[in-house]
């Protein structure tokens, strides 16, 4: 089974094809029509990173309101990981339509809960006995996760890491690091949640994983005290913070003192789950088995959906009626994510992945930029850092030059990186090897114009 389409695609629409096509300047007449509408309706704090609006989308492209079709290499920040309207995902969200959309799983119970729930404790990390619970975004997710970790030790100090990003909800801005936009003018933030030191080796002068962990740990312990503290949360690979990949050995040596002091070690795999890095979890790269993974965005091909899955003796911890929500495990999302697991376990995605990856390394290899100071990541989730090469230090302003370029080429494209100087590959696996590369040319056309 495969996902792969290099021709046309039944995804988001019979024949979609998979072409950049630019029939009007970006963003086109009719984009600019219904922005304006936006910015007169929509509250301003919603921003729109490319005002193109989108009527269609399957395999490795967009098509927007003036009918140019774009190369999309950000899949909705690492959702459509299955592809934008799978079959299998559409028809099985239309079966679970006209049978029913709502109950409220903590009112009356269904079987698509459940059923995702199982395949949660059998894919995620170690053989030991698991639990799950289902909510809506990584956010919610992630907070959930931390009132667990409290429930279960007593404890309440919560320790998160530079370059961290957890969400936009009081709690998970107070655990994410980066202040613009997501925190600034937001406080006052929930207490007793504290920062440590990450492992970013091109940007902690070489220390290997081992020592960069025995300094944050050095930190905890004298700063904080392990007798205080419920829980560690990192994203085993960084998202918003600039897909920063800890040097080898750190996490482990930060799950073997966790384990050591009762506390509660989480991973947050809202970005790096479900196969976008090679392996169906980050965590398995360094063959880490955390406590709590807290799980969204490709979990569900699309739909609304996140979940926490963790030993069964932490996640029983919380009384009955303590975790849940109106629309928490919805059954439209639960049939989705049902249908996008099984494309996960049958076919042949994280292959796929780890050859996006090669495809994105030999392209910047081959265009040996100075710029670039480094070409991180795995799988479908990549970037480049760019920087003065004079200097190293971060260029922000390239980055945003190099962004606007391939937008207006018809190439989506994020960046990311609490310096802002970072790029962002999150293509959907479903995309061709020549329209990858396609995209990937353009971005490369961009940064020498920049």
């Amino acid at each position: 089974m495969t996902l792969v389409d290099t021709t046309a695609s039944t995804v988001g629409g019979p024949g979609l094809p998979q072409e950049r096509r630019l029939v009007t300047e970006i963003p086109g007449p009719r984009s600019r029509e219904i922005h304006a509408r936006k910015q007169a309706a929509v509250a301003n704090g919603v921003g729109v990173t490319l005002p193109v609006y989108i009527t269609a989308a399957g395999g490795g492209v967009v098509v927007d309101a003036d009918g140019n079709s774009l190369i999309d290499l950000g899949s909705g920040i690492a959702v459509t990981t299955v592809g934008n309207s799978a079959p299998e995902v559409a028809a099985a969200v239309t079966a679970q339509v006209n049978a029913f959309t709502h109950t409220c799983f903590t009112i009356t119970g269904y079987e698509g809960y459940v059923e995702v729930a199982e395949a949660l404790n059998r894919l995620t990390p170690g053989d030991h006995a698991k639990r799950s619970a289902l909510f809506n975004s990584g956010a919610e997710a992630v907070e959930n996760a931390i009132k667990v970790a409290r429930s279960y030790t007593g404890k309440q100090a919560v320790v998160a890491f530079d370059h961290a990003y957890h969400g936009r909800t009081n709690l998970t801005m107070a655990l994410t690091a980066k202040s613009m936009p997501y925190k600034s003018g937001f406080g006052p933030f929930a207490p007793e949640v504290y920062r440590a030191p990450l492992s970013y080796p091109l940007r902690d002068g070489g220390l290997t994983g081992a020592e960069a962990a025995k300094i944050a740990i050095t930190q905890i312990e004298k700063q904080i005290g392990a007798a205080n503290l419920a829980a560690i949360i990192i994203e085993p690979i960084l998202g918003e913070g600039g897909f920063i990949v800890p040097a080898e050995g750190f996490l482990p040596a930060l799950v073997a003192w966790a384990n050591a002091n009762d506390v509660v070690f989480i991973a947050d795999e809202v970005q790096s789950g479900f196969g976008r890095t090679g392996d169906m979890f980050a965590s398995e790269h360094e063959g880490i088995v955390p406590d709590l993974v807290v799980t969204a965005k490709g979990i569900a091909g699309g739909l609304p959906l996140s979940a926490i899955t963790g030993r069964a003796e932490i996640m029983d911890a919380p009384h009955a009626g303590g975790l849940g929500g109106t629309y928490t495990g919805n059954p439209l999302a639960c049939a989705a994510a049902l249908a996008a697991i099984e494309l996960y376990e049958q076919g042949d995605l994280l292959a796929r992945a780890r050859r996006i990856e090669e495809i994105i390394r030999e392209k910047f290899a081959a265009a040996a930029d100075p710029r670039i100071a480094e070409v991180r990541g795995r799988g479908a989730m990549m970037a480049i850092e760019l920087v003065d090469p004079a200097t190293g230090e971060p260029d922000a302003g390239l980055t945003s030059r190099v962004a606007a370029a391939a937008h207006a080429d018809g190439v989506v494209l994020l960046t990311c990186g609490t310096y802002g100087n970072v790029v962002r590959f999150l293509p959907s696996l479903a995309i061709s090897d020549e329209l990858l590369g396609e995209g990937l040319d353009v971005v490369i056309a961009a940064l020498a114009r920049a």
